[in-house]
């Protein structure tokens, strides 16, 4: 919203089009399709304020304008993952946040306000302000190890340097410098950690259901990719293990060309 107001706040409201918003708001951005997407959604919020509170609009202008794709985020690999550890140890808040985010599934929004009174459950419970869907997960082993090694200096467990909590876009900032420094590439990003979580809740064979539990989705659908995406995993290294398996046995121990002669004394 501060990002809309900056850019396009002395503009007419009453003035907006469909080929103006397309024009002058969107067109700037074509080459950044996540900003894009996610400045329309901002521009449809306050018009519809604006047309079903202040009745300013009869119709919507942004009606008819198509949202576009953005690149879906990937999770993390494993080489990745280990630069990571490498670089923030246990007792960082790097670490601390990089624990959350891999071992209970939390989105940047749902991780930079997590509090001390949730690291002390026995479980670790939290609320998705995306979805609003409660979530209750076990607490796994070396997320209790970065949260034991922090010191408390806040009821949130991270904190930036002056000893306030983050805003969503500070600890995106905070997480990507952070990343920068472990060596990651670019198109590697702190919101991959969440689809690592799924992909590792797969890959140890947990079912949709509770991929949908442990992630808190909607929907069975958004669970089911992972365990289909870890299927295909299994399949490969099945089928490479038995393609390894008919290249050892397609040359016989014994060569035919020396069968019944006689041996030699």
């Amino acid at each position: 919203m501060d990002q809309v107001k900056r850019h396009h706040g002395h503009r007419s409201a009453i003035g907006l089009t469909k080929e103006r918003i397309e024009e002058v708001i969107l067109k700037p951005l074509h080459n950044l399709p996540g900003a894009k997407i996610d400045t329309l959604k901002k521009l449809r919020i306050l018009i519809r304020h604006a047309k079903d509170d202040l009745k300013w609009f009869k119709i919507n202008p942004s009606e008819g304008i198509k949202r576009g794709k953005s690149k879906e985020i990937r999770a993390w690999r494993d080489a990745e993952m280990a630069a990571y550890e490498k670089r923030w140890k246990f007792g960082t808040k790097q670490r601390a946040a990089y624990e959350l985010m891999l071992n209970v599934g939390t989105a940047r929004g749902d991780t930079h306000l997590t509090t001390w009174v949730q690291a002390d459950a026995d479980d670790f419970e939290y609320t998705r302000r995306k979805t609003g869907v409660p979530v209750v997960v076990e607490k796994a082993i070396s997320l209790k190890k970065a949260l034991d090694a922090l010191p408390r200096k806040h009821v949130c467990i991270l904190t930036t340097e002056y000893g306030k909590p983050f805003t969503v876009d500070g600890f995106s900032g905070w997480m990507r410098d952070a990343m920068d420094e472990a060596g990651l590439p670019l198109d590697c990003r702190p919101h991959g950690l969440r689809k690592t979580f799924g992909r590792l809740l797969a890959d140890a064979g947990a079912t949709a259901h509770e991929i949908m539990a442990a992630m808190g989705h909607l929907t069975l659908a958004e669970a089911e990719r992972y365990t289909r995406e870890a299927d295909r995993r299994r399949g490969g290294r099945r089928a490479i293990v038995k393609l390894e398996d008919h290249k050892a046995n397609r040359m016989p121990q014994t060569r035919s060309a020396g069968l019944g002669k006689p041996s030699k004394s």
